[in-house]
């Protein structure tokens, strides 16, 4: 039996960890499931890195979510007492609850986000899929996550929640800075971005309030279970949740995907062969490089043993989905993407009651776009400039800077 009483030895996250985090976690891996981390803000917090450990605490409630005492944690940690306000709204919402605040939360936004909402979304997808391709049929060099996988979730996710298009580069800025990891010291831009952030959102809301229209933040404005409606406060949250969650996660679905089906160009080809594995290949996609490294913090509200390995209370936990579907224990040759094979029970999406609610319009749009592409382009490949990749700097999102590619 595993010594429970020693503590794990300390690994760390450095400048190198986002190029290639798999082969820091097959270090780990070697050492076990369950790590203690210290994170470039110098903090020491828990990774879950083991398949079977990650499902599990995935849906241990004693890993609670709730916003307010994660910032605690935190504090105490980095021994300061301030926090940010506008931040700490944002992350308010169902991701940042347990229950039963969560469960009244989901159960709202369900009124509002159904899967036949999200069925009807297919030719409107499939429409924004064909015209940002039309714009690059004279090309024969682009840049795929700026001209295709970028603008094709965030449109889509823009006319569902009812947000201006015009606005993309401003909330995308804007989350991309409240994303991406703090160093030593506060990251000046987190603050500003976050109130940015709050303001846009809660102008919006107000606009739909007073003249509601058919888009999905006006459903979340009116959606009513009996009487219980969401607060303002509540609806700037999920708005901001359902805004990074709707565009971020599928437009690093689409660009890690691509990115590693065109580094093997038989499996690229076999595909192209077969449209119809196109929705087998995306779950390999989710599986071998999904758009989530870590999912976003929980705490221990009590001691928890995983993995032979006791965390004790008041600890701040992250899970590793992206290390758990590559774990040998679970997955067979995990080290490589096997775009004909039947991926099953991967963590890309989370697991239990957290699981993620826009994984259906996610897997939707991420089938329709390589199935334009492989239509469109069947020659498509990496330029010179891509075989060195650019990673975002981000423990939440996995994802390129960057994706030049060559139609001819």
């Amino acid at each position: 039996m595993a010594d429970t009483t020693a503590a794990p030895r300390v690994e760390s996250i450095g400048a190198d960890f986002f190029d290639d985090p798999h082969a820091h976690y097959r270090r780990w891996r070697a050492a076990g499931p369950v790590h203690r981390v210290r994170f470039p803000d110098d903090v020491v917090r828990w990774v879950i890195i083991g398949y079977a450990e990650a499902r599990a605490a995935l849906a241990d409630p004693r890993l609670a979510k709730d916003v307010g005492q994660v910032e605690a944690i935190l504090h105490e940690k980095r021994r300061v007492t301030r926090s940010d306000p506008n931040v700490s709204a944002l992350l308010s919402h169902m991701l940042g609850t347990d229950p039963p605040a969560h469960t009244r939360l989901r159960k709202l936004v369900n009124k509002a986000f159904t899967a036949k909402q999200v069925a009807g979304l297919r030719p409107r997808i499939e429409q924004i899929t064909e015209d940002l391709l039309d714009a690059t049929a004279d090309r024969d060099e682009f840049d795929l996550m700026e001209e295709f996988a970028n603008p094709l979730p965030v449109t889509v996710i823009c006319e569902l929640l009812g947000v201006p298009f015009a606005d993309r580069d401003d909330f995308q800025a804007w989350t991309r800075a409240l994303v991406t990891v703090v160093g030593e010291g506060e990251d000046e831009e987190r603050p500003a971005a976050g109130a940015a952030m709050v303001g846009y959102l809660a102008d919006l809301v107000r606009a739909k309030q007073a003249d509601p229209a058919d888009d999905l933040l006006s459903e979340l404005v009116l959606a009513d279970d009996d009487g219980d409606r969401l607060t303002d406060k509540e609806l700037v949250s999920m708005a901001f949740l359902l805004l990074v969650a709707g565009h971020e996660t599928t437009v690093n679905l689409i660009g890690n995907g691509m990115n590693a089906l065109l580094r093997d160009r038989a499996q690229w080809q076999a595909l192209c062969a077969d449209p119809a594995a196109v929705p087998r290949a995306i779950e390999e996609f989710l599986r071998f490089d999904g758009p989530v490294d870590m999912a976003t913090v929980r705490y221990t509200a009590e001691p928890v043993t995983l993995g032979g390995t006791e965390i004790p209370p008041g600890e701040l936990v992250y899970v590793s989905v992206a290390a758990a579907n590559r774990d040998p224990a679970r997955f067979t040759d995990p080290d490589t993407l096997a775009t004909d094979g039947h991926t099953t029970g991967h963590l890309a999406f989370g697991h239990g009651i957290h699981f993620c609610v826009g994984a259906p319009l996610a897997r939707l749009e991420a089938t329709i776009a390589v199935t334009a592409l492989q239509r469109r382009y069947p020659d498509l490949r990496l330029a010179p400039a891509a075989l060195t990749p650019r990673w975002q700097t981000s423990t939440l999102i996995r994802g390129l800077l960057a994706l030049p590619v060559l139609t001819r």
